[in-house]
């Protein structure tokens, strides 16, 4: 090891050798005894000046053994062959991050340190590395010394030139090693790599969101602070970033600057071509990694990635209600604002979006462009068509995470979910009544107006909705498509089909909430819940007595009426209720289903049965 004899008395830093200690000193006393004869710039140190006077001579002894490339210093050489060997010996301490030249380091780690040695004494202000401070110094001085011999557009640096300058040469010198794509520049370049190492080294301090380019950080930056510094001249509108502007712009001159050159379509955004030109190439660059889905476009991936996670990053501001797409949030808010910006130009209907609209227009049309491959059905909405397939394929992708049962349609199973949740956000504004479903609320609003817009072509009934018309006109025709699988009994309706079935399975899902009684009806449970209440609210218009249930108010009103709608088959006999006439029934056929648990002695009815069972327990009830 070489002793260090030689000390600066000023810093005392210590060197091996005299002539090493010499140079060092110039440092302090900023001596420059060498002067270049051409340019008179002086250097402290000799080899400084050799090297500097090859920009005079353009000598450059120093040649890469690879693509043979010419330098006029061996340390730019040096630096060059990190380029061919991919070589980054310098590693940041803090973020690991790794650089080819040491300089590069050291300006990356003031990101962390935040030290701006440079700094300009005219506006003050600082700058981490000198390049940006010589850059910034032209906006002041305008200084554009560099000029293109083309087309003599000028610029302030020369790195600005040859990069300009390769748009007429189209020269692209800067290739990436894993898709081979060329560019221009290396900073395209280097923008261009992180879409394969997803680096985003741009951080935003307000929300941390990450970016890959800084300009994007700068433009983000701008949504927090509002700030929109790009004005146009025409109309005044202001914009957030320069690209946005020049965009703009060009609505005020028409200008269309890309062309598609399949079909000649002119465009006012490169962006827009570039979607454009997949309709022709079919080319979906775009894919989801959780189940490889495709996209010929960015945005259509960011919104279909949604559906993996759920996320739903627009809210309403009036209810808070969330939504995947800013497009549903600005049709959802129409429905707070009323507004309703597209018409029918048939019967001047009013809308709140497009697609409502063009659905609403095939009525008049009759179109139905959407058929079915399997029976030849035709369907005016290609929803209803993807809705009615499932019942030939008895598919039914949609299920319920809490139960789950499944469902044919999406909208089916968020309707199915809200039972679960007892979410109702369909509010009547006439008497504050909540739905689950908009549906129902259509429905329900139709008995305060007394609108009946359904009407059975056989009897002229009207209806509030077609459902119950469908309902209605079974009666006419004697449908019974629903069968039960147990014991083939037949219903005209889905639903008396579902509450006979619990005759089979016993099951009762409807619970009081007061003493936990259970009902295989609801409708018997809401009956039920009147016997805590002691509410009434069916009454006589005739005696105006009260009944708890439509169904007691029935069989009452036939007191006044005199009606006797059962009849017996075999003698005739007629009844008010059917409960009488199942009783009376078993007075021909001698059946008597009710049996003493004590004795064994049999009895037609439920009433005799209590009556002799008074018998045993000696209870006397009934007191005169």
């Amino acid at each position: 090891m070489k002793h260090k004899l030689y000390s600066c008395h000023i810093c005392c830093k210590e060197f091996s050798h005299k002539r090493n200690l010499i140079s060092h000193y110039r440092t302090h006393t900023n001596e420059k005894p060498y002067s270049c004869d051409v340019c008179l710039k002086q250097f402290s140190e000799k080899g400084n000046l050799k090297i500097h006077y090859r920009t005079h001579t353009n000598e450059k002894p120093h040649s890469c053994g690879v693509c043979s490339k010419e330098f006029s210093h061996k340390s730019h050489l040096n630096r060059h062959c990190r380029i061919h060997t991919s070589e980054k010996s310098y590693s940041c301490d803090v973020c690991h991050k790794q650089f080819s030249q040491k300089g590069n380091l050291k300006v990356h780690y003031r990101i962390h340190t935040n030290e701006k040695p440079y700094s300009y004494d005219v506006c003050c202000k600082d700058f981490s590395n000198n390049s940006n401070l010589n850059s910034h110094y032209q906006i002041h001085t305008i200084e554009k010394s560099y000029s293109c011999d083309v087309c003599h557009k000028q610029f302030s640096r020369k790195s600005f030139l040859n990069r300009h300058h390769r748009t007429h040469t189209n020269e692209k010198p800067y290739s990436c090693d894993v898709c081979q794509k060329v560019y221009s520049d290396k900073d395209s370049l280097n923008v261009h790599y992180r879409t394969h190492t997803k680096e985003k080294p741009y951080s935003c301090d307000v929300c941390h969101k990450q970016f890959s380019r800084k300009s994007i950080l700068n433009r983000h930056h701008r949504t927090h602070t509002n700030e929109k510094p790009y004005s146009c001249d025409v109309c005044q509108k202001v914009y957030s970033d320069k690209c946005s502007l020049n965009v703009h712009y060009r609505t005020h001159t028409n200008e269309k600057p890309y062309s598609c050159s399949v079909c000649h379509k002119e465009f006012f955004r490169k962006g827009n071509l570039n979607r454009h030109y997949r309709t022709h190439t079919k080319e979906k660059p775009y894919s989801c990694s959780v189940c490889y889905k495709e996209f010929s476009e960015k945005s259509y991936l960011n919104r279909h990635n949604r559906t993996h996670t759920n996320t739903k990053p627009y809210s309403c501001d009036v209810c808070h209600k969330q939504f995947s797409q800013n497009g549903h949030l600005k049709i959802h808010y129409r429905t707070h604002t009323n507004e309703k910006p597209y018409s029918c130009d048939v019967c001047c209907k009013d809308v709140a979006s497009k697609s409502h609209l063009n659905r609403h227009c095939r009525i008049h049309i009759s179109e139905k462009s959407y058929s079915c491959n399997v029976c030849h059905k035709q369907f005016s909405r290609k929803d209803s068509l993807k809705v009615h397939y499932c019942t030939h394929t008895n598919e039914n992708p949609y299920s319920c995470d809490v139960c789950h049962k499944q469902f044919s349609v999406k909208g089916h199973l968020k309707i199915h979910y809200r039972t679960h949740t007892n979410e109702k956000p369909y509010s009547c504004g006439v008497c504050s009544k909540e739905f689950s479903h908009k549906s129902c609320l259509n429905s329900h609003y139709r008995t305060h107006t007394n609108e009946k817009p359904y009407s059975c072509d056989v009897c002229c009934k009207d209806f509030y909705d077609k459902k119950h018309l469908n309902r209605h006109c079974r009666i006419h025709t004697s449908e019974k498509s629903n069968s039960c699988d147990v014991c083939h009994k037949q219903f005209s309706r889905k639903d008396h089909l579902k509450s006979h079935y619990r005759t089979h399975t016993n099951e009762k899902p409807y619970s009081c909430d007061v003493c936990h009684k259970q009902f295989s009806l609801k409708s018997n449970l809401n009956r039920h819940l009147r016997t805590h209440t002691n509410e009434k609210p069916y009454s006589c218009d005739v005696c105006q007595k009260e009944y708890s249930d439509t169904g007691s108010l029935k069989v009452h009103y036939r007191n006044h009426t005199n009606e006797k709608p059962y009849t017996c088959d075999v003698c005739h006999k007629q009844f008010s209720l059917k409960i009488t006439l199942n009783q009376h029934h078993r007075t021909h056929t001698e059946e008597m289903p009710y049996s003493c648990d004590v004795c064994q002695e049999e009895y037609s009815s439920k009433l005799g049965l209590n009556v002799h069972y008074h018998t045993h327990t000696k209870e006397k009830p009934y007191s005169w």
